[in-house]
Formats: C-alpha cells, sequence, structure tokens
C-alpha cells in the first residue's frame, strides 16, 4: 500500500495527515519536517477503508469514447465517431464529429482540444492584456493538477487546457486572473481590484463554479 501513497514533509504541518487529491484520487501522506515515517506509514496502511470510501466519492472518469458526451466552453457535445469518416475533429451544433481507426481516437480529441484552447487562451490574454496596459511573453498551456493558469515573473503565462471544458465566464475570468499578476504578483486587495477591473465584472462566480466543479474537469477523458 506504500507505494500507492505521495509522501510530503511540509515545514508548516503540525500534524500526520492523509489525504485524497481529487483530481488524480492519489492518496497524500503529508508530515511535518521532523516527524518519524515508519509510525506515520503504519498508521496510514491502516485507513485502507476510508481510502476506499473517499475515492468512492470522486467524479467518475469520462473517457473520450463513441456516443460519450463531455463538457465543452459550458455546453454539452457528444463524440459522434465513425471509421469511414476523415480523422479530423469537428464541432457540428452538440456534435463532436470525428472519424478514422478507433485506436487514438481519444488522443484525437484530446489535442483537438488542447489546440482550441491554446488559440483562444492566447486571444483572449492578448485582449485583457491590450486593457491592463502590459506585455506578456508568452502563452502557453499544460495539464496541472493544482492550478488553473500561473504567471512567472518574466511575464510567461501557463494555463491549464482543460478551461476549455468550461463555461466562457470561467475561463476569461481566470485569464483576467493571470494577466492581473502582471501588475501584482500577490493576491492582496490590489490584486483582486486590478483583476475585477481588467475583467470588467466581478471574478467570484468564476471562482465559485471553479471551487464546485474544478475537480471533475481533471476526470474528462479519464477511463478511471
Amino acid at each position: 500500500m506504500t507505494a500507492e501513497i505521495d509522501i510530503v514533509r511540509h515545514a508548516r504541518a503540525r500534524r500526520v495527515r492523509l489525504t485524497v487529491d481529487p483530481t488524480s484520487g492519489r492518496a497524500r501522506l503529508t508530515l511535518p519536517k521532523r516527524a518519524a515515517l515508519k509510525p506515520a506509514l503504519k498508521w496510514a496502511e491502516q485507513q485502507a477503508a476510508w481510502l476506499a470510501m473517499q475515492r468512492a466519492r470522486l467524479p467518475e472518469g469520462r473517457p473520450f469514447a463513441p456516443g460519450a458526451t463531455l463538457p465543452y466552453r459550458g455546453e454539452t457535445v457528444t463524440i459522434d465517431w465513425s471509421a469511414d469518416r476523415p480523422r479530423r475533429v469537428a464541432l457540428d451544433g452538440d456534435r463532436l464529429v470525428v472519424g478514422g481507426p478507433a485506436e487514438g481516437l481519444s488522443r484525437r480529441i484530446e489535442s483537438w482540444l488542447r489546440r482550441g484552447a491554446l488559440a483562444l487562451l492566447r486571444e483572449e490574454t492578448a485582449f485583457f492584456a491590450d486593457r491592463a496596459g502590459v506585455t506578456v511573453a508568452a502563452v502557453s498551456i499544460g495539464d496541472p493538477r493544482g492550478r488553473w493558469g500561473s504567471c512567472s515573473s518574466s511575464g510567461a503565462i501557463r494555463y491549464s487546457w482543460r478551461l476549455i471544458l468550461a463555461p466562457d465566464f470561467v475561463r476569461r475570468a481566470t485569464v483576467a486572473h493571470e494577466v492581473a499578476h502582471r501588475i501584482h504578483m500577490h493576491h492582496g486587495p490590489a490584486f483582486h481590484a486590478a483583476a475585477a477591473e481588467i475583467l470588467g465584472d466581478d471574478p467570484a462566480p468564476a471562482r465559485a463554479w471553479l471551487k464546485r466543479n474544478g475537480a471533475a474537469l481533471h476526470w474528462v477523458g479519464r477511463s478511471v
């Protein structure tokens, strides 16, 4: 069982803590910096039933398979696959039309989503950066588990491609948030005021949406 647990030592931890990552289902054992590892692991090994219960509460995997549905920009689309169609992926109303061999279908759909996400996030980042009067060095995407976007001190912004699965207002608020870091590299009152001004709206509903639904987006395209 110990191989299934990520062990993390944290300087601010006051006690041993066992949690389940809602975006991956992996167990994490957090220990204070000087805590003994052996008794902590022994205790964690006794929590198998609790871990199983927590994992049972996780969102279900939603693989990219023929007939499956997935969220896309706040709507629900159905994967309409036929082997005799071209391989390319195309959105047709509420259908994601795709052909080619069944092998590689999931990869083709994810690649299509990633390309769309990058194009849209670049466009919106440029729009909000112009509104804020700042520059952005580069825009890229990845699949981080812990954050939806990040902005480096050099001006490079990186987003989760999974923002394309969320409603537009959520993605736009996230972009405005990262652009605001080109003005303030902290999360103080001045930063939040700048983020709201750049967005031109209250970002609180977007934060609330991600808090409620964000973990489920990480299970889209996954079978387990």
